[in-house]
């Protein structure tokens, strides 16, 4: 499978990224473009997709700076960029068990600048 570029625009921050070859990535693939509404949770951002998907076999709390993921029980897409209310020392961590999706492309500090409300929109790259 060639590479899964998307573009990730919220508010006046912009990122290139890659989604992995899972199958929640898969499904949000094929769903693009998606827009929503940013809402902030410390240094994350989510907002609810048209996309419904149960938790993945690799579903973890703990994720990695840049990394995309789907949160379930909010049909939501996350994007990590820092520690949230509930991390633990400088790790990132989740509400609860997130669906890895793949990793913005450079610095995802970008989206610090992001506030609540801000529309986001996620499309497919060339």
């Amino acid at each position: 499978m060639s590479e899964r570029k998307i573009k990730i625009t919220a508010g006046s921050a912009a990122a290139a990224a890659v989604l992995n070859d899972s199958g929640t990535a898969s499904k949000i693939w094929d769903a693009l473009p998606i827009t929503g509404v940013a809402n902030r949770w410390g240094e994350e951002i989510y907002f609810s997709i048209p996309v419904s998907d149960g938790s993945a076999p690799d579903a973890r709390e703990v994720v990695s700076m840049g990394e995309l993921a789907y949160w379930p029980p909010g049909k939501a897409f996350c994007i990590f960029f820092g520690r949230t209310p509930v991390s633990r020392g400088s790790e990132i961590r989740a509400a609860s068990a997130v669906n890895p999706l793949g990793s913005v492309s450079g610095d995802a500090k970008v989206f610090l600048k992001v506030r609540d409300g801000e529309a986001v929109m996620i499309e497919k790259a060339e």
